[in-house]
């Protein structure tokens, strides 16, 4: 599975990169466990644990697309839209001043991909139960 191991490839430095980030503010306002009263941490901690929630689910079912013979335009446009919808997310809500427009926007790409490589896996897999 190339395509998709190209695409969580791409995705892991960006799951580092915020879990850096949640590290950093951790121990700038020394806070061990929580988020204490500190908003910044609770953005960080929020960007970083809405990556974790739904990246894997995506690149399981693009993944799966893939094994089943998905498309490898269809599956490079999920990945593309996949980390294009993960960025404006990540931007749109580590503002303190949370820019609503990238953060629908992301969650948005995000949930077109997963639903778009959802169909994708039940189309490919009807058809080869049924013979097709």
């Amino acid at each position: 599975m190339p395509i998709t191991a190209l695409y969580a490839g791409l995705l892991a430095p960006l799951f580092v990169l915020l879990s850096i980030r949640v590290i950093a503010r951790r121990r700038a306002s020394q806070i061990g466990i929580g988020h204490g009263e500190d908003q910044a941490l609770l953005r960080r901690i929020r960007v970083h644990a809405n990556f974790a929630e739904y990246v894997p689910m995506a690149l399981l079912l693009m993944a799966l697309a893939e094994s089943l013979l998905a498309s490898g335009v269809l599956l490079h446009a999920l990945g593309a839209a996949l980390i294009a919808g993960r960025l404006l997310h990540a931007a749109g809500v580590s503002q303190t001043r949370e820019n609503l427009t990238l953060r629908v926007a992301g969650m948005s790409l995000t949930f077109t991909v997963i639903g778009v490589a959802a169909l994708a896996c039940i189309a490919l897999s009807t058809s080869r139960l049924l013979g097709a």
